[in-house]
């Protein structure tokens, strides 16, 4: 419980590894096919031998699950097919047992429609929360009011015939977004946030953050145009992209309220806060949001969620935040649950284990935090998931050019020899044969199984162990500075430096050798290669890199 002043914080999150699990996909404990807490909370000794930091738990909270959790009926309690409020105090005693902080993922701009604030909204225009959500009339033809977009297709308003009004959401016409002018929304918000730090929380994930508030004039979003060229922010299928999205989001009244939202975690000890940002520009919302030190601590964006990763693209990311940032605290993601796993994004239909090692050891070196999503220490493939298969409701709307989001989602591969991949626990009990997980396990994950991967001493997940435990033991790639060093057609390179210690980090981020010369300024001491990176040379000041390979070396 807080004491209602400002409280110390110990920064654990800076420079800290956050493991993200999705409950649904992670492990079953009682044999009905869907993740829950309980499998979580059994697991939590694997996702503690990798060395992170922490936990991430994708959202656990009552919903009709249209959106798989991100439709919350009730902020307060564990949906019954996760378990428990006593399940969730269990996983954070075990989890905190094991040294890994436990943060959750908040969902504030938008809500169930079985939510009860919504049902009461809805009912008239005159009821207490009449308010609390984002209603408006026709125009005068019945078309919605503005030209706004669903990120899952078709018009951000759906029209409700309680109100005759239309109500605005930016995801499923079954997800309402809330009115963040009003301040009772505020306040009731940032008591559902206080109910979960008052159970021992560590800190949120914060779902499209950008999202909170909207243009108070409703005013329409200027077009841009069919998209062309790589741009990761930008489904190339989906006309959302074809606006700029100046008004329906990202607003500068969602400073004030992050201010709000911090002052309240600053009550509670060693808590973080991590926000997702979708954005035209997310570089620079991340730097805004970051910048301070009275809103996020931390945030993302996509410019890594992307197929883009040639060494002039990273750098250029880099550079632009480095521009930008002037204190902001960048949070690092190559996958996670709404996107294509990075194996299939950067590597292809057969990625190259070369390039996923490459790729580790570039996430994990940069300035900033790191989030890791739950397989990708394993490798995982994108799954292919068949249309009859498919849950996404993003991705039954967008097929087939757009297959949605399944298959990052697919159950977690424990056992190679088990059923299912041991996404069962044992603890389950026989599960009826008619029971299947709520996605197929993916065939293709099978060889790269939990059991397989630690009983190679070079498989990839082993690799991450060891990167973890020499990157834990690097002062300057915890909370040093950043030295981007000069672009270059394949190899990435820069300087970290902090607590006396200067690391090079250099990676060819292509399938061709590369030669690197060192900069006259830079004199290198050792060649460092406890990281597992030991393939590359550096040499009288020039390094030589096979393809996919990288170098760590200490400078004087």
């Amino acid at each position: 419980m807080n004491t209602g002043e400002k409280i110390r914080n110990d920064n654990w999150w800076r420079g800290g590894v956050i493991y993200q699990i999705y409950p649904r996909s992670f492990a079953d404990s009682n044999g009905d096919g869907i993740g829950d807490l309980a499998g979580v909370t059994a697991r939590l000794d694997y996702v503690a031998s990798l060395g992170v930091d922490g936990i991430w738990l994708s959202p656990f909270f009552k919903s009709p699950m249209k959106d798989f959790g991100y439709d919350v009926s009730d902020y307060c309690d564990v949906d019954p097919m996760f378990g428990t409020l006593a399940d969730f105090k269990t996983l954070v005693e075990r989890a905190h047992a094991l040294g890994l902080k436990v943060m959750i993922d908040q969902v504030l701009s938008h809500c169930s429609d079985q939510h009860a604030w919504f049902v009461e909204s809805r009912s008239s225009h005159d009821n207490p929360k009449a308010d609390w959500f984002i209603w408006a009339d026709a125009k005068d033809d019945g078309t919605p009011p503005n030209n706004w977009l669903s990120i899952f297709g078709g018009s951000a308003w759906q029209w409700d015939t309680r109100r005759c009004q239309y109500y605005m959401h930016n995801f499923l016409a079954s997800q309402p977004d809330l009115n963040f002018h009003n301040p009772q929304v505020q306040g009731a918000l940032l008591q559902t946030v206080k109910f979960w730090l008052d159970l021992g929380v560590d800190g949120y994930r914060l779902d499209t953050v950008n999202f909170y508030f909207h243009d108070a004039q409703l005013r329409d979003n200027p077009g841009r145009g069919r998209p062309t060229g790589e741009d990761p922010a930008v489904n190339a299928v989906n006309p959302y992209g074809w606006q700029r999205h100046v008004h329906d989001k990202s607003q500068p009244e969602n400073l004030v309220f992050l201010r709000k939202l911090r002052a309240l975690l600053d009550l509670y000890p060693n808590t973080t806060m991590i926000g997702e940002i979708g954005d035209d520009d997310g570089l620079a919302r991340v730097a805004e949001y970051t910048q301070g030190g009275d809103k996020l601590h931390m945030a993302y964006c996509f410019d890594l969620l992307g197929s883009a990763h040639s060494a002039p693209y990273l750098h250029g990311v880099l550079k632009r935040f480095d521009e930008l940032a002037s204190g902001g605290w960048p949070c690092w993601a190559l996958s996670n649950h709404d996107v294509v796993r990075v194996a299939t994004r950067w590597g292809g239909a057969s990625p190259n284990p070369a390039l996923l090692r490459l790729a580790a050891a570039m996430q994990m070196s940069l300035r900033g935090s790191t989030c890791l999503y739950q397989g990708d220490e394993l490798g995982l493939p994108e799954a292919q998931i068949a249309f009859d298969e498919l849950q996404d409701p993003y991705g039954i709307t967008m097929w087939p050019e757009f297959k949605g989001r399944d298959g990052c989602r697919t159950p977690m591969p424990w056992e190679s020899e088990s059923r299912d991949m041991g996404f069962t626990l044992p603890l389950a009990g026989a599960r009826p044969a008619a029971v299947r997980p709520w996605l197929p396990a993916s065939e293709s994950h099978r060889t790269m199984a939990v059991d397989v991967q630690s009983s190679q001493e070079d498989s990839l997940l082993n690799f991450y162990r060891r990167l973890l435990r020499w990157r834990n033991a690097q002062p300057a790639l915890i909370e040093g500075e950043m030295d981007l060093l000069a672009s270059h057609p394949q190899v990435l390179a820069y300087v970290r430096s902090g607590e006396g210690q200067n690391l090079l980090c250099l990676f060819n981020f292509s399938d061709q050798a590369a030669q690197w010369t060192l900069p006259a300024n830079l004199t290198v001491l050792q060649v460092l290669t406890e990281s597992g990176l030991a393939s590359s040379q550096l040499e009288a000041g020039k390094a030589s890199l096979p393809a996919w390979s990288g170098l760590f070396a200490l400078l004087k």
